[in-house]
């Protein structure tokens, strides 16, 4: 991320060029012919109305595009909602730019930010609109932030809000400027607002969603009956959604900022999801055409992989990373890049591996939870992994064995976290078990102190990243070399995050570790401050809470929790690193959390007709591919492709 002085500079310099650019843009805008038609019917008004005198000017990436198409991915079951995510994209107050270096306006056209990093202030674009038409202003910011954000009774307040132990204060200055105020500085508030879950502050529409909450509708439970819900939370939720579950995408009623607004729903039974182009976006091209481009997005409801890999090759699908980048798929989707008329677009991670096991540090069962928590026990299981078997076998050959963090050339590389205990010895393995008294029963599977078998589950999503399945099965067998019985548990996604990020109710787990610990990335793998750090959930909602929720972590997890709320408010990148570092000093010597492989590059699909669509891009949720590359800004060059 750009040092403080470099953000300072930057939303100065975007506020000076939209205030000469956009309104130049506004008054002499172009839009598709569908909504042309519909303004000289009299369904909508005037372009200028609809965006307002703010319009974000995009410079396209090739070049101006034309209206028209259809763009089609593929989603994955009933629980693929951050798929179509990150396509349609975050439209947060900032995102962070193409490159993934530094943080722009979005939603806000400028930003200022005091020198002690403690007082943000965001100036909206006036004229702007929520997809119904209705003015968006600072009131809505309001509405999102004291009424939902920081109210706690829908869900306790996330720390990308909190500093100094305090709720950040949000104060209206006018109807197009709001001032966010922490009690101590937050060097990282931009970046956290950057990344999807920063959405928050303009997620809802306050004019819609209102109604839904008992402080603004003293009738919401006549409400709750019509609709047969357990509550009004519960209403709220299914009609307003949030950023990570599927109903944000189930209501065609819901106002957005998005470009492209839903038709058809993503609900249970759906075969499809369908979105048409937001008549009000409020971005516009350097010759001022109103984006998005593209007419509508398409996506097909797929039940396993495999299909999405047949309407990939028999060219029924326009662009997609997720579920297509598996290394298993990549010869099929090579061989038949001329049928299916598409290239490859890469997506590369600047740290991490593909798959992280995450053992349940705090178990239900005490005597689980005492052999997790014994580090010679996972350095045992680590040192029990042929690491390069497993690449060869399960990745195609193309990885190196990596346990976590940045990569070598990035400035928070470390080299012991990422390094240790990789070489494959079967004989310390056995000898560090050994050691720990699990002597072997009759199978040769260790016995635990209680004379149970030493036997587990690993939870794993097979739809996710379907390697992952095959990865821990040779893992599964290598392990029995050494005693230890491990299982392989495929579950649904919703399920997994049931059992895993909300009951703890797992022995083990594994998920995609990518990291590189800059501003607004959560290291959930060396610190438990996410619900994908299925090492210590109760620890996760310890710190959330505030201490009020979950079970106190050890002494070496909460010094980390206190170093990283320190780099989180630090302003000056070289002390946020060296913070960061004293982080994964202490994860190398605790080595809660082993790997495999370095993330390397995947590879999805875009069609060889679609313009402004770049050959590669950064990959992280963070960021999130590929949203910050603009897929409003992409456009049909052979429109009959997506027609």
């Amino acid at each position: 991320m750009t040092p403080r002085r470099s953000l300072l500079s930057l939303s100065v310099g975007c506020a000076l060029a939209l205030g000469l650019v956009a309104p130049v843009a506004a008054q002499n805008a172009h839009e598709a012919p569908s909504l042309a038609q519909r303004v000289g019917r009299g369904e909508l008004p005037p372009l200028a109305q609809r965006i307002g005198s703010q319009p974000e000017v995009i410079t396209p990436l090739e070049r101006v595009g034309t209206y028209g198409g259809r763009l089609r991915f593929g989603l994955r079951g009933s629980s693929d909602h951050n798929h179509i995510l990150r396509v349609v994209g975050p439209q947060g107050l900032v995102r962070w730019d193409q490159q993934y270096t530094r943080i722009v306006p979005n939603v806000a056209r400028s930003f200022e930010v005091s020198d002690d990093a403690r007082v943000f202030t965001f100036h909206l674009r006036q004229g702007m609109r929520w997809s119904d038409g209705t003015p968006f202003t600072a009131d809505d910011v309001l509405f999102n932030m004291e009424d939902v954000v920081l109210a706690g009774a829908l869900a306790p307040t996330p720390p990308r809000y909190r500093a100094g132990g305090q709720n950040v204060r949000v104060e209206k200055l006018d109807a197009h400027t709001v001032r966010f105020t922490f009690a101590e500085p937050y060097g990282d508030f931009l970046a956290e607002l950057a990344s999807p879950l920063g959405q928050h502050p303009v997620l809802y529409a306050k004019h819609y969603c209102s109604q839904f909450l008992p402080k603004y509708n003293p009738n919401v439970a006549d409400l709750v009956r019509a609709a047969n819900a357990a509550d009004w939370q519960n209403l709220f939720m299914a009609r307003c959604g949030d950023i990570e579950i599927p109903s944000r995408w189930g209501n065609p009623e819901r106002p957005t900022l998005d470009p492209w607004v839903v038709r058809e729903p993503y609900v249970g039974g759906a075969t499809r999801v369908v979105m048409v182009r937001n008549p009000y976006f409020w971005q516009v091209d350097t010759a001022g055409n109103q984006l998005p481009y593209i007419d509508e997005l398409f996506a097909p409801i797929a039940q396993d992989v495999q299909s999405l890999v047949l309407e990939a090759i028999a060219g029924r699908i326009d662009f997609q990373i997720r579920h297509l980048d598996a290394p298993s798929n990549r010869p099929v989707l090579a061989q038949n890049r001329d049928r299916g008329g598409y290239r490859f677009v890469e997506a590369s991670s600047v740290g991490g591996t593909n798959m992280v096991i995450n053992l349940n540090l705090t178990h239900r069962d005490p005597e689980w939870r005492r052999l997790f928590n014994t580090r010679d026990f996972r350095v045992a299981l680590s040192l029990g992994m042929d690491r390069k078997a497993v690449i060869e076998t399960a990745l195609l050959g193309e990885g190196e064995p990596w346990q976590n963090g940045p990569f070598e050339n990035h400035p928070n590389f470390h080299r012991r976290l990422a390094t240790q205990y990789l070489d494959y010895n079967q004989a310390e393995a056995n000898r560090l078990l050994d050691g720990l008294g699990l002597r072997r029963g009759p199978d040769g599977i260790r016995l635990l102190p209680s004379g149970k078998p030493l036997r587990f589950k690993v939870d794993v999503i097979p739809t996710l990243q379907p390697e992952q399945v095959d990865m821990l099965q040779l893992i599964s067998q290598q392990w029995r070399r050494i005693g230890v019985a491990m299982d392989v548990n495929p579950l649904e996604r919703t399920f997994f995050y049931q059992r895993t990020s909300e009951g703890n109710e797992h022995d083990a787990a594994v998920w995609g570790g990518q990291a590189s610990w800059v501003p607004g990335e959560i290291p959930q793998q060396i610190v438990p401050v996410h619900h994908d750090s299925r090492w210590g959930i109760p620890w996760v909602q310890w710190y959330r809470s505030g201490g009020a929720q979950g079970e106190e972590p050890p002494a070496s997890v909460r010094e980390r929790m206190r170093l990283y709320d320190q780099a989180r408010a630090t302003v000056d990148p070289d002390a946020r690193r060296a913070l960061m570092i004293r982080v994964a000093d202490i994860a190398a010597e605790e080595f809660e959390v082993f790997s495999v492989s370095k993330a390397l590059p995947t590879y999805g699909i875009v069609s060889t007709g679609l313009g402004n669509v770049p050959q590669a891009m950064p990959s992280s949720w963070y960021y999130p591919t590929p949203a910050p590359t603009l897929p409003q800004a992409w456009f049909w060059a052979t429109p009959q492709r997506g027609r």
